[in-house]
């Protein structure tokens, strides 16, 4: 628990003359949370997958801390955002990136009314975020890839990307949308501000068709040299996400894994198989904007 000292000074009448009288008061305040802290209050659900995602060893590698303003890449369903939403606190502020409207449409899953969710993403994403961190959580916005409003250049500590760049590399042809989300993430930090990548890891002597993003891994050397030609230095990499189990072949993709196992709804024993591997082996990369 921590004490706060407020000295108060009060003056006595004796006569003509004040006499002052001093008066120590110690008000009880309730310390901010530790991450730790936060981390042991999320759901069921959201700490099963610590074992695979170790949230607090990779915030940490990346630096982010409460009260910092910080990008996230690609929120999707939240789990991230739940635990971010809390540990940056009312004075720090979340904001959302998500992929161009142009580039949904690469999708087979994509249809109207998923389009129509999309064009309006950026208004009801904070909306729907706000609630995740109780009554002190940090400011929200939002925008998409390639339209990053001016007013955020130059003011995030971090960005962070977690299983986002497989998808801007696959359809780099189409739209050059790994180098507007590189180039937005520069953009973005301040001199010195971390840019942080967790990204499916295809090893060294696996065909570059196949680790060309269509199958969610990239190899290290492929988001190294992408973003340094964004202007970003390398910094370090941690092996805290690694997973030596996922060994995936050519024909694999990486969401035959858990959480999706879309490969094996129907086969119990195969399913159990990738259950498991657990989840997929990522590398964990650290690089900075250069003062």
């Amino acid at each position: 628990m921590r004490r706060t000292a407020i000295v108060l000074t009060f003056f006595l009448l004796a006569g003509c003359q004040p006499s002052p009288e001093t008066e120590v008061i110690v008000v009880e305040e309730t310390p901010a949370p530790t991450l730790a802290d936060i981390l042991a209050e999320q759901s069921d659900a959201l700490k099963a997958r610590y074992e695979y995602r170790h949230p607090q060893e990779t915030l940490e590698f990346f630096g982010i801390e409460p009260g910092m303003t910080v990008i996230e890449g690609l929120p999707g369903a939240g789990w991230y955002t739940k635990i971010l939403m809390s540990y940056l606190g009312p004075d720090g502020q979340l904001i959302g990136a998500t992929y161009p409207i142009d580039l949904w449409p690469n999708f087979g899953f994509v249809d109207e009314a998923f389009m129509q969710r999309q064009r309006v993403w950026i208004e009801t994403w904070p909306a729907g975020a706000e609630g995740l961190g109780g009554e002190n959580g940090p400011a929200l916005r939002a925008f998409e890839f390639g339209s990053m409003p001016e007013d955020i250049v130059g003011t995030v500590d971090v960005v962070f990307f977690a299983r986002v760049l497989h998808n801007l590399a696959a359809y780099e042809a189409q739209g050059g949308f790994l180098t507007m989300a590189l180039d937005d993430a520069y953009a973005a930090l301040k001199p010195g501000g971390v840019f942080g990548v967790v990204q499916h890891y295809a090893r060294d002597d696996m065909s570059d068709e196949f680790a060309d993003g269509s199958r969610g891994y990239l190899k290290k050397a492929f988001v190294i040299e992408a973003a340094e030609n964004a202007g970003f230095e390398f910094v370090a990499e941690s092996d805290v996400n690694e997973n030596p189990l996922d060994e995936p072949g050519e024909d694999d993709i990486v969401w035959r894994l858990p959480p999706g196992l879309n490969t094996s709804q129907d086969d119990p024993e195969l399913r159990a198989q990738y259950e498991a591997i657990g989840e997929s082996n990522r590398m964990t990369l650290k690089f900075r904007k250069p003062l």
